[in-house]
């Protein structure tokens, strides 16, 4: 039989624009960042499973189940982006992410892993963000989707800037078998465990 304390809770949430990957700001500027607290009365002891820096935003996982977060960190999920960039982008620069870029990572540089990288011809229906992106008048602007199995700290925003092409936007849809769909900003939901 198991014991009650060993009952671990799992959360599948849109992450919003400007909310910190976090529950406790040890910043400087405390009360002007928004944490994952906002969203939902947690329980004790939940902690994110990975992050999305504060201007990214997506499905981001819960759990108080500290296996399951070093499981789902580890180089064997996968994780898919969806990355609004600048500019329209080229077959070379998608070739380019493909075969793994030269970042910054920890003040040395860190060549990535291949990955798989598609142009997405159609623009996502994603919610409006709360901070408007540039308007066509500046230029145009492209989807693609890019699907890592690793995560460096702002990995894909260094990629698509090492091929030229900055990102705009970037929302992440999957990780593993589980999809943001059509998830509201914001919106959480429970899960009984997850089904990688």
């Amino acid at each position: 039989m198991s014991d009650i304390s060993e009952v671990h809770r799992h959360f599948m949430i849109y992450k919003p624009y400007g909310y910190l990957s976090q529950f406790i700001n040890n910043g400087q500027k405390q009360n002007s960042k928004r944490l994952l607290g906002e969203l939902f009365d947690f329980p004790e002891n939940t902690m994110s499973i990975g992050r999305l820096d504060e201007k990214s935003e997506g499905l981001l996982l819960l759990t108080t189940d500290g296996k399951v977060s070093n499981y789902i960190c580890s180089n064997k999920i996968e994780k898919e982006y969806y990355a609004q960039v600048d500019g329209k982008i080229t077959d070379e620069g998608i070739i380019r992410l493909k075969k793994g870029v030269e970042i910054g990572f920890e003040g040395k540089k860190y060549r990535t892993k291949p990955c798989k990288v598609l142009r997405i011809d159609t623009e996502p229906l994603f919610p409006n963000r709360n901070k408007k992106i540039r308007d066509s008048r500046h230029g145009p602007t492209s989807w693609i989707s890019i699907i890592l199995t690793e995560g460096k700290f702002r990995q894909v925003r260094k990629m698509t800037s090492a091929v030229g092409f900055p990102t705009l936007r970037l929302v992440r849809v999957r990780v593993g078998n589980l999809l943001l769909n059509n998830m509201k900003s914001g919106e959480v939901r429970e899960l009984e465990k997850f089904y990688l």
